[in-house]
């Protein structure tokens, strides 16, 4: 079966880590957009104008199929990477996490700052508010008002709400169905004769 549920952050995380006088300050927060990110970044290198590194990793939508990770001039695969990294093991998405270095005058080496940015990384993220949604799917219903009952009973049977209900001669309303029980409830409309199902979108 399809695995219908995914995890987000509701508030934002801190994280700090130190290692011979450089400091990488962490911030894991909530994003649903390319742009989102880009804004959030630029915020963060205005508010750490000072410092040598604002590096960052994010994951968007719910199959995690939009994300990213930026170096910021550190040698390559140090930093966005293993931030990118503590992303995927928390399994969170809809997430951005930013890390910026500020350099303390001794180079930690390539093992160092691996280990640097992903633990400011993993305490950001440990330290925001996750929790778990499902992936619902929206369908348009409609059908003629003597149906109403019917097309009710159903929605009744299932526990779900309607939406948007317009309700005249002609009927209309929307659903909202957790993916995995989409096909199901679909099929029970289907059978009710003169009733017309649309899927409208996934969210």
């Amino acid at each position: 079966m399809f695995d219908d549920t995914y995890k987000i952050l509701t508030s934002e995380g801190d994280g700090l880590y130190k290692e011979k006088g450089s400091k990488f300050i962490a911030k894991a927060f909530p994003v649903y957009s390319e742009d989102e990110v880009k804004t959030r970044v630029a915020e963060f290198k205005k508010q750490y104008f000072d410092a040598r590194h604002h590096c960052y990793a994010f994951i968007i939508n719910p199959d995690k199929s939009c994300y990213r990770s930026s170096d910021d001039g550190e040698p390559s695969g140090t930093a966005g990477k293993p931030i990118l990294n503590q992303i995927l093991s928390k399994d969170v998405t809809n997430v951005c996490v930013v890390v910026v270095r500020y350099f303390g005058g001794i180079k930690l080496g390539v093992p160092g700052l691996i280990n640097a940015y992903k633990s400011a990384a993993k305490e950001a993220l440990d330290n925001a508010t996750v929790i778990e949604k499902t992936i619902d799917e929206v369908y348009s219903v409609t059908f003629d008002y003597p149906l109403m009952n019917e097309v009710m009973r159903v929605l009744k049977e299932e526990s779900i709400e309607q939406q948007n209900p317009k309700f005249e001669l002609n009927c209309y309303l929307e659903i909202s169905v957790r993916k995995n029980d989409s096909d199901r409830v679909v099929e029970k409309l289907k059978r009710l004769y003169g009733v017309e199902v649309c899927y409208l979108r996934t969210v």
